[in-house]
């Protein structure tokens, strides 16, 4: 999972690093996005902005465009304010968390906006840097938080949650099968020695699980910690809010665009798309009125995949899924 893929891996600072991001599904993602956004003023949220890529390329792509884009990530900020920089004052960049869009626009007097993007995930920073304690291929602090000026670590949630939380996350969030045998041996641990990094995790997981387990789907570590960053973030809780707001963002004719990497993300998005289209009248109206119409069109049948040739360039976008969707009224609301 991860936005955008780095490609020099072996070398480099940051900063040069930082100008070899190529964000997940780009191109895919503007061409949804055109048709709103062709007019000068029109303006297009970039709801995650992580490295930038994608921000950079919408400015690029739509010269007339202005840009507000959101993180809660004040690294990600710092590193995005200087690839964006040459854009001067086309690029509003505020740290924030995406469901914070209504009070962001609201404080910038925009009511309404012409396109909105997100992509969902961890960052390549984030994954990248190791101290941050997103990867589990290497040992680092379990830290997990997007912003880390708040909230509680990774750490503190395996130390301190009850068992049965623990459980519920592993199950829900990480989708974990073996999530009981996990939390029993994570609940053994934590008596001897609280859980600061993340090999000793890795360990556990590798020593709690059944061959049979750890003969499928990649690092079996995966998915406890997808689970542990979704509770860390408050990820769905916060997608859960933020689509929504988005769609209500929309003036008419304007598009959104989602990228996410894990089925529950992806439901979510369906669902507020899959609603917003719906009509919603009661049954056996003869003339539907204007308040129960749909007020979305889908762009994307379905989620949409990244291509053989992409994925085979950038390991990332494997398990990306996209969405689109275009505000074809308002709400009678």
């Amino acid at each position: 999972m991860g936005r955008e893929a780095h490609s020099n891996r072996g070398g480099g600072g940051r900063r040069e690093g930082q100008t070899r991001h190529v964000p997940v599904m780009l191109q895919r993602c503007l061409d949804l996005l055109a048709p709103a956004l062709e007019r000068p003023g029109d303006v297009v949220v970039d709801c995650t902005l992580g490295l930038g890529g994608h921000s950079e390329a919408l400015l690029t792509r739509f010269p007339g465009a202005r840009l507000v884009a959101l993180d809660r990530d004040k690294e990600a900020l710092r590193l995005s304010g200087e690839r964006l920089g040459p854009f001067g004052d086309r690029a509003t960049l505020v740290h924030a968390v995406y469901d914070e869009l209504p009070d962001v626009l609201d404080r910038l007097g925009l009511p309404r906006v012409q396109g909105v993007l997100f992509d969902l995930g961890v960052s390549s920073m984030q994954l990248d840097e190791a101290d941050r304690g997103f990867a589990y291929a290497q040992d680092a602090p379990l830290d997990m938080r997007m912003d880390q000026t708040t909230g509680v670590s990774a750490a503190e949630v395996l130390n301190t949650y009850p068992p049965g939380e623990l459980v519920r996350i592993l199950r829900v969030y990480g989708e974990e099968k073996q999530a009981k045998r996990i939390v029993s041996a994570i609940v053994r641990e934590r008596e001897k020695e609280p859980f600061s990094n993340s090999a000793r995790l890795v360990e556990l997981i590798r020593d709690a699980l059944p061959q049979a387990a750890k003969r499928t789907g990649g690092n079996p570590a995966k998915r406890t910690f997808q689970a542990l960053r979704i509770e860390v973030n408050g990820e769905l809780t916060v997608l859960e809010r933020a689509i929504p707001a988005a769609v209500k963002a929309l003036a008419v004719g304007g598009r959104i665009a989602v990228l996410s990497y894990h089925s529950l993300e992806d439901r979510l998005v369906k669902q507020v798309f899959a609603a917003g289209a719906a009509i919603t009248a009661p049954p056996g109206l003869p003339v539907v009125p204007e308040r129960y119409q749909p007020r979305l069109k889908l762009l994307t049948r379905g989620a949409e995949l990244p291509t053989e040739e992409e994925v085979a360039q950038n390991r990332r976008a494997a398990p990306a899924r996209l969405r689109g969707a275009q505000r074809i009224r308002e709400s009678m609301e």
